[in-house]
């Protein structure tokens, strides 16, 4: 399968070229699957400590249009999340959008940073609990949200579902890139998935970019950057699926009978 990873800035202005640049890289390179940030196309309104239900309704509305404009990706499959309502409650969303299907929800993020400049829990109520894999074609995956990569619970049991990919999409510091790297090199290696993440960027360097792609081995593929916001790797499934039987995932699996 084909993989696209990319770092976009929501600035209405860099935006606009960044999304064309993306879509040029995409179409170029027949990519199937593209992960695009978290919250990609809107503005941070978690940095604020006060809600306000206006720029609310505005990110609604400003991320509903961008939406409309994924076919212009060519790729079979998008990922990403999106500021949604859901029976009054309002959540940071995961979704899939296929060239066959169109949109269809995954999980809502649940574990939510609250404190300066990070004022999720402000602005969102705690979404689903539970880490589920999902299926975009022939490949199934699972969906931790920027923090939820350190749910490090998570990967044992992707590890126990055959889960291939494990997607993050970030709105992640400049200041902590190493960290949150080195937290997708574990998530691979415990998951015995592929680890792919998108992140943010911005003028003011509050996001940090550094959209990847791991190896199951723990192997970084591909590392996005300022002069290379976009990057695409044919990524082999299999390999995925194998890794079960290897170092460290056997040793958690359930004990073998052994024939006398």
């Amino acid at each position: 399968m084909r993989v696209t990873v990319c770092e976009l800035p929501h600035e209405t202005g860099a935006l606009a070229a960044a999304w064309a640049a993306l879509c040029d890289h995409t179409a170029a390179h027949a990519s199937q699957l593209v992960l695009l940030p978290e919250l990609a196309m809107v503005d941070p309104l978690w940095q604020s400590e006060r809600f306000d239900a206006g720029r609310w309704s505005a990110a609604e509305t400003l991320s509903d249009g961008w939406l409309r404009r994924l076919p212009e990706l060519r790729a079979e499959h998008v990922v990403g999340t999106r500021p949604a309502r859901v029976n009054g409650r309002r959540l940071n969303q995961a979704y899939l959008w296929s060239s066959a299907a169109g949109l269809r929800p995954l999980r809502s993020k649940h574990f939510l940073p609250e404190e300066p400049r990070w004022w999720e829990g402000t602005w969102f109520e705690k979404g689903d609990p539970e880490f589920p894999a999902f299926h975009a074609g022939p490949v199934s995956f699972g969906v931790n949200i920027c923090t939820e990569l350190w749910a490090l619970e998570t990967y044992a049991a992707y590890a126990a579902l055959g889960v291939e990919l494990v997607l993050s999409p970030r709105a992640t510091s400049s200041a902590t890139t190493a960290k949150w790297l080195a937290a997708g090199v574990v998530a691979a290696v415990r998951s015995g998935a592929f680890c792919l993440s998108s992140n943010r960027v911005d003028a003011s360097n509050v996001f940090g970019g550094s959209g990847w792609i791991i190896d199951p081995a723990g192997d970084i593929l591909a590392v996005t950057s300022a002069a290379e916001p976009f990057a695409t790797r044919d990524i082999d499934l299999p390999k995925a699926a194998k890794a079960a039987e290897s170092y460290p995932r056997y040793v958690f699996s359930e004990p073998r009978a052994v024939g006398r």
